[in-house]
């Protein structure tokens, strides 16, 4: 994978731009500077890989918005060596994006293709961390309990499957809401049976399709 002068480029222009839109998290900034998003989109988008919009990656998906993938990062507050589990990995971005973080990445992916593919290129690339293809919406319980989990997909609400999965103090970062719609819902365990729950801001992502998010066709 070549990521020229020229992607380097791009790429800082698109972290200044989110920086005007609000993005004011150094971590986040910082592993954005570091992740080729080129690399994640297919071939006949790679001029627009930069600007600020998703772009499909196929079977119905997309590769999020580089503000949202930006904003749900910084709502999930990662310090490194927190072990982080991510529903949805589809190209692999956030992934990776997590990874520069000093996450300890965990991430499943309910479409095989997809899975395949963002294991062989985060491999590439040179991240470690645990991929699986399964139905995300029971989250991964082998490794559970975790510091935080991200949804990438909107859910019509918050999986008891995955508040379950959070280490006391840890916090889950999800969109809730029906397809067209969905508040980021920000879940934060406080004791054995207590959660807090927070939102902040609306947004739009394909369905978490499985047992606890919406029922395939």
């Amino acid at each position: 994978m070549i990521d020229s002068y020229k992607h380097k480029g791009l790429r800082e222009k698109l972290v200044r731009t989110l920086m005007e839109k609000g993005l004011a998290d150094e971590a986040v900034i910082a592993a954005m500077r570091k992740v080729p998003r080129h690399a994640f989109v297919e071939s006949a988008f790679t001029e627009a890989a930069y600007e600020d919009r998703p772009l499909p990656i196929g079977d119905g998906q997309t590769i999020s918005q580089p503000l949202t993938v930006a904003f749900q990062s910084s709502m999930l507050a990662v310090k490194p060596g927190l072990k982080v589990l991510e529903i949805g990995t589809g190209s692999g971005y956030q992934a990776a994006v997590l990874c520069e973080m000093g996450a300890k990445v965990f991430s499943i992916e309910r479409i095989k293709a997809h899975h395949l593919k963002a294991a062989a290129l985060l491999d590439e690339l040179g991240y470690k961390l645990r991929l699986k293809w399964g139905d995300g919406s029971q989250g991964w319980t082998q490794y559970a309990p975790y510091d935080r989990i991200l949804v990438t997909a909107a859910s019509p609400s918050v999986p008891e499957s995955l508040k379950k999965q959070l280490a006391l103090g840890g916090k889950l970062v999800i969109p809730v809401g029906d397809l067209d719609k969905q508040q980021m819902t920000i879940v934060t365990r406080k004791a054995e049976n207590e959660w807090e729950i927070a939102k902040n801001g609306t947004y739009q992502f394909v369905p978490l399709l499985g047992k606890f998010g919406w029922a395939e066709d």
